[in-house]
């Protein structure tokens, strides 16, 4: 079935929410009570009429008043439409599909799995699967993650439990359905979080292969940063009559300040050091385009004084496990990272990314980017751009549809003529998708009460 979009850079009006809710008794309910304001009228994550046990898990969890996805895509979800949720990332998406499964589950006891969710990377099963959690500690819904790189065993054991959910990458969740043990004909929603990095070409021969052993009557919740033109034809397939909620397309969060740094390729890593020596970078994540290039300068980082670790694919699980929850603790203030760290993962209070290398993609630019600036909190994106880099430069530019702010920081010029101009003036600016404002080199206002490394609610 063909959905359509609003054109990039669009947004839909909340009241979308509200057209789908009348679908169902449950969802006209849930209209009444999102469209009538009184002082006895539901507030908070009490305007979806969750059961008892998740607002009780909701409360202990932190959360006050839901974001503008989970506004947007909760009422459908409830009513079991499916939906493809497109937002910037930190913005709240994995609560916007795991509470309106849970409250399904809470209210309907049945035999598990009943849900499949499927993320792109270990790291983000393994949060998605602490978010459900730490929702659904008053409930009796069980969830378990599958991923490869460590023992089936005890994933097989946890599975015979016959959980509600199951939170896995397309590899395991193959294997463990060609042994056998991982039966699908009970599930009754599909979540594909990251969804354009599961429809990449290198996922998308798994992910049919996994579509082929699930019940055709299911719920599909699609979410994603980003969506790009080339793969929406997939979504086509996939989804029956979505309710579609576009809070962002291309563009990233306006609480990033993003600047370009022309810079030599043999004086990045001396501009890297007066970056983080700086007193306003309390905690960064600097992406590099290689595995062995993210290893080496953590080595180097750590030898100069830096508490820095580096995470990329050639590490065991356990590895990368301990330098995430080493970096979540704030026992370490630089990850060195290669993309695989750039969908998805959520940790608080990181107040700098440090692009050392251009992304591949101008969506992988957002990916990247959107590791700082969560949860409303505000940060910065530095990209370090050589003569090499003009290409990606123009194509990404073009996606955001606003130029970036180039800065100069004495010392480290950039021998390109063309990096050194200033971009054509926009109604748009590097502050996020555009709000008309660019900032110098001042440190961005971050809130202090959270400790950097802590990890805040997906």
């Amino acid at each position: 079935m063909r959905f359509d979009l609003p054109e990039p850079g669009g947004a839909l009006e909340y009241n979308n929410c509200q057209a789908c809710a009348l679908h169902t008794p449950r969802g006209g309910e849930l209209l009444s009570k999102m469209s009538v304001s009184t002082n006895d009228s539901p507030a908070g994550f009490d305007l979806f009429g969750f059961h008892s046990t998740l607002i009780r898990g909701l409360e202990a969890a932190g959360f006050e008043d839901p974001r503008p996805i989970q506004v947007e895509t909760i009422p459908a979800a409830l009513t079991g439409r499916d939906v493809l949720g497109l937002a910037q990332t930190g913005t709240g998406k994995t609560a916007a599909f795991a509470l309106p499964l849970l409250d399904r589950f809470v209210h309907e006891r049945a035999p598990g799995p009943r849900a499949l969710i499927l993320a792109p990377t270990r790291e983000l099963a393994t949060q998605i699967d602490a978010e459900i959690r730490s929702l659904a500690r008053y409930t009796r819904v069980k969830a378990v993650t599958v991923f490869g790189g460590v023992s089936a065993h005890g994933q097989i054991k946890a599975l015979r439990a016959n959980p509600e959910i199951v939170v896995g990458c397309p590899g395991r969740v193959l294997d463990l359905i060609g042994q056998g043990v991982l039966q699908l004909r009970n599930i009754e929603a599909l979540v594909l979080d990251e969804a354009d990095h599961m429809f990449d070409m290198g996922f998308l021969p798994d992910l049919r292969r996994i579509l082929k052993s699930l019940p055709a009557n299911r719920q599909n919740l699609l979410f994603s940063a980003t969506m790009p033109t080339e793969i929406r034809k997939l979504a086509d397939g996939l989804l029956r009559d979505p309710h579609v909620a576009q809070l962002s397309v291309s563009g990233p969060a306006e609480t990033i300040d993003h600047a370009l740094l022309p810079i030599r390729e043999d004086r990045k890593r001396d501009l890297l050091e007066r970056i983080l020596s700086e007193e306003s970078c309390e905690s960064a994540i600097v992406f590099t385009r290689t595995k062995h290039r993210a290893k080496r300068i953590a080595r180097q980082l750590d030898q100069s004084g830096h508490r820095a670790i580096s995470l990329q694919g050639n590490m065991s699980q356990s590895q990368r496990d301990r330098a995430m929850k080493g970096f979540r603790k704030g026992q370490y203030d630089v990850l060195v990272a290669t993309d695989i760290v750039a969908r998805g993962i959520d940790v608080q209070g990181v107040s700098h990314v440090i692009n050392f290398d251009v992304p591949n993609t101008p969506e992988a630019y957002t990916h990247r980017t959107g590791r700082t600036g969560r949860s409303e909190n505000e940060g910065r994106a530095l990209t370090f751009t050589t003569r090499e880099d003009l290409a990606w430069l123009r194509a990404t530019e073009r996606k955001l549809g606003a130029p970036i702010d180039r800065r100069v920081i004495e010392g480290f010029e950039s021998d390109s003529d063309e990096l050194k101009k200033k971009p054509e003036k926009s109604s748009q600016t590097s502050r996020g998708a555009g709000s008309g404002r660019s900032r110098a080199a001042a440190p961005p206002r971050r809130n202090r009460s959270r400790r950097p490394g802590r990890p805040a609610h997906a």
